[in-house]
């Protein structure tokens, strides 16, 4: 029999509106579990135990930042009820666990400490798989190959890897630009958390002090601005612009993702902060031998439809890898293509039949596989009145494509179009841009984006990319300018998976900014963390020949 305050939660589970069919098992939760670490700091930790569940199914291990009741407490009661014990644990320094919350840096001997003593207890069922998103899978992966390598017996024998990542110092710093909206805004919500249940509390309001503080001068006073006050992490963050810093590198575990050989379930979105490292990771995994199942679905990092068909994907996940039931999938891929609105079991991804065609940019305003003639384009960048960022994937709720074609008038933007398609073209993997510019500013951003046209005149975002140019963190591998000054820029776009349609164009947008998205870039190369002054940037983008600005797209035809 479980409690009345079981039943009670049950209930108010069923009513949540998430789209998940709760499963048979009821569930026992034990709260405050003191797990003890190496250096004598106790992790709170809540186990959620399904009554008369199976003992051959797996015991999960979730870790994060972010508490363990409420919305998160229903993520593992939701696997409790279909008959998995549950360890929810809080990091160091956060959900009443003891210690200072460090990002990144204390998760790898948390874990593995975890992880041991989860294998001693009275209630674990001699199986043991790891589960979360976001932060939650970062944890997951920082324990991973360092575990398989050196404790293989104790390591985890399946992970379930949602909307995550394993090294975020790669989103931090997105090809030398700081994603301000993100890093800031996550840090000011850290901090609120620490702050007790009032501030907590006020989350739920909007936060004004936030969307002033992206707009101050320099970097490091953003944290102040938005919280009163110094925030560590930021403060380092912002002050380490150069991934290859030990600072960075410490934390990442992107170089042993191929060493992971456990099966292993990853779900992500195509409107994702993470997408384009978790896609080549799971290349990664491929490329080694151990292809996990890919979910890919018309998802930004806090869509509410995702919680149904990814809780769905991991119990039948689970229970394949570990009960011997029948997948239930046709394919290992199964991914949304945007555009069309309709899901796709894949072989693999990118899908067969798959092909770059370069799609060159004229300086008309054309967008067509023909070799443009020579010319240039240009426009003006000014740091003091920066480009907005319109859309794009954040850690807030509305991330869907956006109507660029107001954006698109402004005189700091240029937009380029193919002709009307006669038949529909597929997109299928990560374009990559490359862009010839000059600029008159030291240190400049290259922003991409491409859109689908519609007959309609909506411009609708279909994936983007940056680029900085000049900055500490990127001047090893910045391109060399030629006799005019020209650089190529090589702009890696976000994956997609999308249809154009017959009648539909092909859009291509160039600016120099996507702000608060990233943080404006000062013009000057001095250190984003101190630089203050700013100075306007003369863009010139050259076309013609097959050497001119171009949009790698991957084709499928259809």
């Amino acid at each position: 029999m479980t409690s009345v305050r079981g039943r009670v939660v049950r209930w108010l589970d069923e009513r949540a509106r998430t789209g998940v069919v709760l499963g048979p098992h009821e569930v026992e939760v034990v709260r405050d579990l003191r797990v003890p670490m190496p250096d004598g700091v106790h992790l709170l930790a809540d186990l959620h135990r399904p009554v008369g569940a199976d003992r051959t199914l797996p015991t999960i291990v979730i870790r994060g930042p972010y508490g363990r009741r409420g919305t998160l407490g229903r993520v593992a009661r939701m696997l409790a009820y279909e008959g998995f014990p549950v360890l929810f644990q809080s990091c160091r320094g956060t959900g009443g666990s003891e210690g200072v919350f460090r990002p990144q840096l204390d998760e790898q001997q948390d874990g593995i400490a975890t992880h041991r003593w989860v294998r001693r207890q009275p209630w674990f069922t001699g199986r043991l798989a790891t589960f979360g998103e976001s932060y939650m899978g970062y944890t997951q992966w920082a324990v991973a190959a360092e575990m398989q390598r050196n404790a293989p017996d104790r390591a985890p024998e399946a992970y379930v890897l949602q909307i995550t990542m394993p090294d975020f110092g790669a989103v931090t710093w997105d090809n030398g630009a700081f994603a301000l909206q993100n890093a800031l805004g996550w840090s000011r919500m850290m901090d609120r958390m620490s702050r007790g249940p009032a501030a907590r509390l006020a989350m739920l309001l909007p936060d004004p002090r936030l969307g002033r503080a992206f707009d101050v001068l320099p970097l490091s006073t953003g944290d102040t601005a938005a919280a009163g006050r110094p925030i560590p992490w930021y403060q380092d963050w912002v002050s380490h612009e150069d991934l290859t810093h030990p600072y960075w590198t410490q934390q990442s575990y992107t170089d042993s993702v191929g060493e992971v050989t456990a099966p292993a379930l990853m779900i992500t979105g195509w409107y994702d902060i993470f997408l384009p490292w978790q896609l080549r990771n799971h290349a990664a995994m491929v490329a080694a031998g151990n292809a996990p199942l890919l979910t890919v679905g018309p998802w930004g990092h806090m869509t509410p439809e995702k919680a149904a068909p990814a809780h769905q994907d991991t119990v039948a996940f689970l229970k394949s890898t570990f009960a011997d039931e029948p997948s239930s999938r046709s394919a290992p891929v199964r991914a949304y293509r945007t555009g069309s609105e309709d899901w796709h079991d894949l072989p693999s991804w990118p899908p067969p039949g798959t092909a770059v065609t370069e799609w060159f940019l004229h300086p008309d305003g054309r967008v067509s596989e023909e070799t443009a003639a020579a010319g240039v384009t240009e426009y003006v960048y000014d740091p003091e009145h920066p480009t907005p960022a319109i859309g794009g994937p954040s850690l807030g709720p509305d991330t869907a494509p956006a109507d660029n074609a107001a954006h698109e008038r402004r005189g700091d933007v240029v937009a380029f179009r193919s002709e009307e398609l006669s038949a529909p073209i597929d997109i299928a993997g990560e374009p990559t841009a490359r862009v010839r510019i000059r600029s008159s500013a030291r240190s400049f951003d290259v922003f991409v984006r491409i859109t689908d046209v519609h007959p309609d005149g909506r411009v609708m975002t279909v994936c983007d990319g940056i680029r900085r140019i000049g900055s500490l963190g990127t001047r090893a591998s910045d391109p060399e300018p030629d006799g005019e000054g020209f650089r190529e820029v090589e702009v890696p776009l976000w994956p997609t998976f999308h249809r154009f349609r017959r009648g539909h164009r092909i859009g291509v947008q160039l600016s120099s900014g996507a702000h608060p998205r990233y943080a404006r870039n000062p013009g000057t190369g001095i250190a984003a963390a101190t630089a203050e002054r700013t100075v306007v940037a003369e863009q010139v983008v050259a076309h013609g020949g097959e050497r001119g600005t171009r949009v790698g797209l991957p084709v499928r035809r259809v």
